[in-house]
């Protein structure tokens, strides 16, 4: 006859310290305590708080740093790779104005707030009016990146232990997904990143308010994020046995809603929604199969491996669900692969639910669950570590290849020509670099005439059958009169030269 073993205690990692004291628990000191008992009670309340978070601070400030050396790097590289540094750049210039975000680059007039919904990033507008320049964008960015891994290091000690929960942080803040959208540049979900870190683990530590705060402004950072929102409402109702929270569930997918049926559409030039065709659910249902791509199965690969596979333990894991939702259902194939910045916000579910399900697997009654806990950290630890050499950080290592910028003298002589506060029609190839001083034109529209026509030969994407400069502006402003004034190492530059 077999007894039945009775369920074990939690078991508690001898090297784990107990968990750090919460600043918002600390006593406040009675209202008829003596001067200086109050001030002994706030002196010890202030290094409490400065305690906490030495090491959190320590490992956002590293992140930021590293991410920032990087994002120099691409600058002096006259890396560009994209248009929408300069577009996102054009919008914070405007809102550093206290004007509405037109921006020329994506069409004349066109407002980008029919393009994504994204009103939050009016916080840019002062950031931008101190330093007005391009870069900034890319250390906002950075230092958001850095926030997040602080926020996650400091959930992640009192659980793990100073070393781990600390590299744990590192970790996250060095993740796959943050450093693809930091070799992406600039991108509108570097506000949601840290609020999506801030709303769960403020889950974790039961701290409702500032979850609910921290999750419903995700909505105002882009127009699917409502729908995150609202998958976190449900989580959060459930985790704290209270129903009146569903109402951020309500606030998401009102927002989502308003987003896409009123705002956006009222404000795009062609009166929808952009973005809403590329997601086809009838031609994806009716074919199941086809939703299966080796690019999906390596992005979910990598959320996966990197935290141990033990956040699949936690309810966290759902809120990545309308993410990977849209992008896998879509017919796009670069939302499938994890390239690029759209895995940015993944990174902070998956390692807060990596925390979860660790703390949930210690306190459940699955014995090798409990066992495979105290070692999930460090299998997550180990792939994020073997993954490094294949992300954009590491090009760091071999700056000489990477980072060589065979033509930036021709590219700074060329930007040289172009005279402050002229209309410039451009390809992507120096846009982010004129954005700041000039009123940029992308040349794939129609636009007004400019100023002056510049066209990078090699790297700017303007199609190599258009021919030179003078070509383009004759297929571009048919009859309208410009002079070559600057060709250097596949740089071209024409001036508007009168109406001829």
């Amino acid at each position: 006859m077999t007894t039945r073993e009775p369920a074990p205690a939690v078991e508690v990692d001898d090297e784990v310290p107990p968990a750090a004291p919460d600043e918002s628990a600390t006593t406040a000191a009675p209202d008829d305590a003596a001067p200086d008992d109050r001030q002994a009670t706030r002196g010890a309340r202030a290094r409490a708080v400065a305690q906490v978070w030495v090491l959190p601070a320590g490992v956002g400030l590293l992140v930021a740093g590293l991410f920032t050396v990087y994002s120099v790097a691409q600058w002096q590289a006259f890396v560009v790779r994209s248009w929408d540094l300069g577009i996102f750049t054009q919008l914070a210039s405007r809102y550093a104005a206290l004007e509405a975000p037109i921006v020329h680059i994506k069409g004349p007039d066109y407002h980008l707030l029919g393009d994504h919904f994204h009103p939050l990033l009016v916080l840019l507008g002062p950031v931008y009016a101190v330093f007005p320049h391009a870069l900034t964008l890319l250390v906002v960015q950075n230092v958001l990146f850095g926030i997040t891994a602080a926020v996650v290091a400091r959930a992640a000690v009192p659980l793990l232990g100073r070393v781990v929960g600390g590299l744990v942080g590192v970790a996250c803040g060095l993740s796959w997904g943050l450093q693809y959208a930091v070799e992406a540049q600039f991108h509108e979900i570097a506000f949601a990143v840290p609020l999506l870190a801030v709303a769960l683990t403020a889950t974790l530590r039961e701290r409702w308010r500032t979850a609910v705060v921290a999750g419903a402004l995700l909505v105002l950072v882009k127009e699917d994020l409502g729908l995150t929102t609202a998958v976190l409402g449900l989580v959060l109702a459930w985790r704290a046995r209270r129903p009146a929270l569903l109402w951020l569930s309500a606030w998401g997918v009102g927002g989502f809603v308003l987003a896409t049926r009123v705002v956006l559409p009222a404000l795009n030039p062609d009166g929808a929604w952009a973005y809403g065709s590329r997601l086809d659910l009838a031609a994806a249902l009716a074919d199941p199969l086809a939703l299966y791509a080796p690019a999906k199965g390596y992005t979910l690969w990598l959320l996966v491996v990197v935290t141990g596979a033990i956040a699949l333990r936690s309810p966290f894991v759902l809120v990545a669900a309308p993410t990977l939702g849209w992008r896998f259902l879509s017919a796009e194939p670069g939302y499938w692969e994890p390239t690029w910045h759209y895995s940015a916000v993944l990174m902070p579910i998956a390692f807060v639910a990596m925390l979860d399900g660790i703390d949930r697997a210690r306190r459940g009654r699955v014995r090798w669950l409990r066992r495979y806990s105290r070692y999930a950290p460090v299998v997550g630890l180990t792939a994020s570590l073997m993954l490094l050499p294949q992300l954009p950080l590491w090009q760091l290592t071999d700056p000489g290849t990477h980072f060589a910028a065979p033509r930036a003298q021709a590219a700074r002589d060329t930007l040289a020509v172009i005279p402050d506060g002229v209309v410039v029609e451009t390809d992507v190839g120096l846009m982010s670099y004129l954005v700041d001083r000039t009123d940029v034109y992308y040349l794939g529209n129609t636009n007004p005439v400019p100023d002056y026509l510049l066209i990078d030969r090699q790297a700017g994407g303007t199609p190599q059958e258009w021919g030179d400069v003078l070509q383009v502006a004759q297929l571009l402003h048919p009859g309208v009169p410009f002079e070559v004034v600057h060709v250097q190492d596949g740089y071209e530059v024409a001036r508007h030269v009168g109406d001829g």
